[in-house]
């Protein structure tokens, strides 16, 4: 049977590691949407392979390149915020969500609000829209399925189980390329040292947000969300071989783990054939090659971005949505070279502490929120009030 998908952001690691499964199994799928934020020319060469109905760039000013690019195809070429939306609204069986940072946010309330399946990759925007979002997948019966490696780790273990028999969930974190710096070489890292990741092939913020911490802290927020312990009962515990991708602890005393390579193929097969199973071309693991597996806690002197995210977590209204802000903004500033790697966590921290806005009640209120956090972040930055 043919099933229909919409990948928003298919030219990112996650579309391309998404096209890549369906690539190998060609006839199964029929590709209706494509987007991405710029790069027209690799967006037409895969809506051209694939054969999809449209093709969509989130920034119109290449829009005159992409339809240069689509010219004498059948595919439909499109530009712009609600074009992206348009695109998510078309029916499909399974949407990919994969824009970095919130700019994914409205297109995946879109895609939710049609209803079906949507395989959520862009973790900032259920972290911002965190109440908002869950009541939308509620009221339109919609099923979210979790693509970070971690969220869909326990959601493999919580099947056949129970939430109220979960006595903790815990999240793993490889620690990112800087894990053993000491915090005076922290303060000199280069944004290319720290998107060198060890395990993962990401992209840049992401890459960053891991070398932080921060990426941990926003997936911290987003279990949250996804399945209702209560804060108390999540952990975070670093394990720096990435082989453990997360664990639940029932309440009996067992805890159940996935294990699988650092391949985010392995959670999109995962998302794609749910609730069945799919080859993949991904290596078995081989834990004898490995040899051991080491976990330790985090660090949050050096490293205190899952704090803030956690505060942010028990404070609740907006406050998650403002540190996604600052965080996004905080990261693009390093790299671009304009702040130094340690100063990422406290301008995210001195924004939360000027900017406390009442919790957004709609898609809406939580946009104004981001772009008024992104504002104050920038404030903070032109400062020297921090070091």
């Amino acid at each position: 049977m043919t099933r229909s998908i919409s990948i928003l952001g298919a030219t990112g690691s996650v579309g391309a590691s998404t096209l890549d499964l369906i690539r190998r199994n060609r006839d199964a799928w029929r590709i209706v949407a494509l987007t991405a934020n710029c790069n027209a020319g690799e967006l037409a060469a895969l809506a051209r392979e694939f054969e999809a109905e449209i093709a969509v760039v989130g920034d119109e000013a290449c829009l005159p390149e992409l339809r240069a690019a689509l010219a004498g195809s059948a595919i439909e070429a499109a530009g712009g915020c609600q074009a992206l939306c348009d695109a998510a609204g078309r029916p499909v069986d399974i949407t990919i969500a994969a824009i970095v940072g919130c700019a994914g946010l409205r297109p995946t309330m879109t895609a939710i609000c049609r209803g079906g399946a949507i395989a959520l990759a862009n973790k900032e925007a259920l972290v911002s829209a965190g109440a908002v979002m869950t009541a939308a997948v509620a009221e339109h019966g919609a099923t979210l399925l979790p693509v970070d490696s971690e969220h869909n780790a326990i959601f493999q273990c919580l099947q056949g189980g129970r939430i109220a028999d979960v006595r903790s969930i815990t999240l793993t974190a490889s620690g990112g390329p800087l894990r053993t710096w000491s915090a005076e070489r922290l303060a000199r890292a280069t944004p290319a040292q720290a998107v060198a990741h060890p395990n993962w092939d990401m992209g840049a913020k992401i890459s960053v947000d891991s070398a932080t911490m921060m990426n941990k802290g926003l997936e911290f927020i987003e279990a949250h969300h996804l399945f209702p312990v209560g804060l108390d009962a999540l952990r975070i515990v670093v394990h720096p071989q990435s082989v453990v991708h997360s664990m639940v602890e029932y309440c009996d005393g067992s805890t159940l783990a996935q294990l699988g390579p650092s391949d985010m193929r392995v959670p999109i097969a995962s998302c794609l054939a749910w609730p069945e199973r799919m080859d993949t071309p991904c290596a078995p693991l081989d834990l004898a090659a490995i040899g051991s597996l080491t976990f330790e806690a985090p660090d949050e002197d050096r490293f205190p971005a899952t704090r803030l995210a956690r505060n942010a977590a028990h404070a609740g209204g907006a406050a998650p949505a403002v540190l996604n802000a600052a965080n996004e903004v905080a990261v693009a500033a390093f790299l671009a070279g304009q702040i130094a790697f340690t100063r990422i966590a406290p301008v995210v921290e001195e924004t939360l502490d000027r900017y406390a806005p009442s919790a957004p009640s709609t898609l809406d209120d939580v946009l104004a929120v981001d772009t008024e956090a992104r504002s104050r972040a920038r404030e903070v930055m032109e400062t020297a009030a921090i070091g």
